[in-house]
């Protein structure tokens, strides 16, 4: 049996980032975001790194290069989770071939779906605190920052609750930039569920935390899990010993009465 792989896609705050923690704790297999690994990369100053620091172009064969090289890694033996790759029909061609390689194959794809209107809703008031990745939110009741009270959301009053630094807002979290990216993903990301149809899932992400992490389970298997944990194979086992020992014993007994 080959790896586990799992491709997690959704448009930008379709909560991905919320739930993602959730399925790699669960499924014990590594979260790959292509972001996170460019940015090690650049950080690390190696051959991929020197390039983007230079200004030159990460094109698909180089971002398919190092996930090659990430996935060759211990701790990606039984599986892995792809997060933002692939984002193109050209990308998912390319995965498979080099999937193919090593007689691998993608094993499903799980997409939030969210309503353009209520992802506008969540990403535009959204602000993070850099060095921790905190995430806040200027609408949300249960985000807001303490430093926010009932004031409006500037970079005064939008503080973190822990350093009392000031949040930021990422460029593209504007109500002016969000349409593009919603298109881009549209017409460039969501034709890859068709491409592989077969093992697609569609989650509602917009609904309660709870109900989406519920339908997730359902999507990936995990509510009759294919990784059972050791109790659950010692109960299973003095199931069918009782069940056995009734139908040797209690059963005979009762046929003679």
């Amino acid at each position: 049996m080959g790896r586990y792989i799992i491709i997690l896609c959704g448009a930008p705050g379709s909560g991905k980032g919320t739930h993602a923690p959730k399925i790699v704790e669960q499924l014990r297999i590594p979260q790959l975001s292509t972001g996170d690994m460019l940015r090690e990369a650049k950080a690390a100053g190696t051959e991929i790194g020197k390039l983007m620091a230079s200004g030159g172009l990460v094109n698909d064969e180089i971002v398919v290069r190092m996930i090659r090289e990430r996935i060759q890694a211990a701790d990606c033996k039984e599986g892995f989770i792809l997060d933002g790759f692939p984002r193109t029909m050209k990308q998912a061609e390319m995965l498979d071939e080099m999937l193919a390689e090593t007689n691998d194959k993608v094993s499903g794809v799980i997409e939030l779906n969210v309503p353009d209107a209520i992802l506008t809703e969540r990403i535009v008031g959204r602000w993070i605190h850099k060095a921790s990745g905190r995430s806040y939110h200027a609408r949300f009741a249960n985000l807001k920052p303490k430093s926010l009270g009932d004031a409006e959301p500037t970079a005064d009053s939008m503080r973190d609750d822990v350093t009392g630094e000031a949040l930021e807002q990422r460029p593209d979290d504007t109500v002016e930039a969000l349409p593009k990216r919603l298109k881009i993903y549209h017409d460039e990301t969501e034709p890859i569920l068709e491409h592989y149809k077969d093992i697609s899932h569609r989650v509602n992400g917009n609904q309660e935390a709870s109900a989406v992490w519920s339908d997730l389970e359902d999507a990936l298997g995990l509510k009759v899990s294919r990784k059972k944990s050791a109790s659950f194979y010692v109960r299973s086992a003095a199931a069918v010993l009782a069940a056995a020992v009734f139908l040797a014993v209690v059963v005979p007994i009762s046929s003679s009465w």
